[in-house]
């Protein structure tokens, strides 16, 4: 019975993905792509049209509700679960706000609350979840977990971190710097830090779109190898341009973009001392960026420490940090619409 049940399941959620991917190129492309029942673990599994499509929802859900005052509950009558093995302010805060605002319901799970893989083992909480919920948000230590999640969950799951994607992340960084240089087609962004989940997202995204990737790690802080395999042959793929470096100068050279993140993950602060000396000379400064373009800007995911960014970049005018945060909330929204309705913007299509 458990194994028929798995089966219909998987059967579902595949038919759902081949029916989203059978789009043509062109205006009519976008209104037609469906992400209803999808889970979203990875944008390594979304084409650009799908990502595209997120950012339109997106920022027609901005317009409407913040500048337009539009009440518009989408989600009314519908339930998120949001589990979370690791604190958080902006994702917590973003998707409990953006869902309720929504009409829906967010219930905030903690270790406390619900302990996966050892009170209840993450399958049987996956079942008892999709009958209660539509919806499932999960905060996670490995990437592993939001896979069995998903393999056993008969609603859709959302990677809200774990060690591999921090998918939503970067959601908001592409609205935002779509709403700062109109487009992102062309662009350069450069990241300087930890070869880390962020940085994972930002390679299985930014191809797709025409923006060129740069990276400077420290020896030993690579990427992962098997996401920089797929990075190279997306960015041969879509026709731009990825390099790496370990010398962080050469990295923001022209670029429109300097983007780092934290040096020291949570699970990781027995390593602080190694990493504050490894990561040396990494801090972006006025001085890293001017040799990147005119134009650039700064991108953090927060929290921040001085020492990745100094203050003089973060809090100047270039810094975009502050609206990349709110549009945590506005693509949080945009992504659950997405997955839970059939709703269509009423905005123009966004310039991508």
């Amino acid at each position: 019975m458990f194994a028929l049940r798995n089966t219909f399941i998987h059967s579902l959620k595949t038919v759902q993905s081949i029916q989203a991917r059978n789009f043509t190129v062109g205006r009519t492309c976008l209104a037609s792509v469906n992400l209803k029942g999808r889970s979203f673990l990875t944008l390594k599994d979304f084409n650009p049209d799908e990502i595209k499509h997120i950012l339109w929802v997106s920022a027609d859900l901005k317009h409407r509700i913040k500048h337009e005052g539009q009440y518009l509950p989408l989600l009314q009558g519908k339930s998120i679960a949001m589990i979370f093995e690791k604190r958080s302010t902006r994702t917590r805060m973003s998707t409990e706000t953006g869902f309720a605002l929504l009409g829906g319901h967010p219930c905030f799970l903690t270790p406390q609350d619900i302990h996966l893989g050892v009170n209840e083992s993450t399958k049987d909480t996956a079942r008892v979840l999709s009958s209660l919920t539509d919806i499932v948000l999960a905060r996670v230590y490995s990437h592993t977990t939001l896979e069995q999640l998903d393999k056993e969950a008969s609603v859709p799951i959302i990677n809200g971190l774990s060690d591999l994607y921090h998918p939503i992340q970067i959601l908001a960084d592409l609205l935002t710097l779509q709403e700062h240089y109109g487009s992102l087609k062309g662009l350069t962004v450069s990241w300087i830090g930890d070869g880390n989940n962020v940085l994972h997202s930002l390679m299985m995204s930014l191809a797709k779109l025409g923006v060129n990737l740069r990276i400077a790690t420290p020896k030993g802080y690579e990427p992962d190898a098997n996401v920089t395999q797929e990075a190279l042959r997306l960015s041969k793929q879509f026709g731009t341009e990825l390099h790496m470096f370990s010398e962080p100068m050469e990295a923001a050279q022209g670029s429109n973009v300097l983007v780092t993140d934290t040096w020291i993950s949570m699970g990781q602060e027995d390593e602080k001392k190694k990493r504050l000396k490894d990561f040396h000379g990494y801090q972006i400064t006025m001085k890293t960026g001017s040799v990147a373009a005119p134009d650039w800007t700064f991108l953090h995911c927060l929290p921040r420490k001085s020492e990745e960014v100094d203050d003089e970049v973060f809090y100047s005018p270039r810094s975009l940090v502050f609206p990349e945060a709110e549009n945590r909330k506005w693509t949080i929204m945009g992504l659950t619409v997405c997955i839970l309705t059939d709703y269509s913007p009423q905005i123009p299509k966004l310039k991508l």
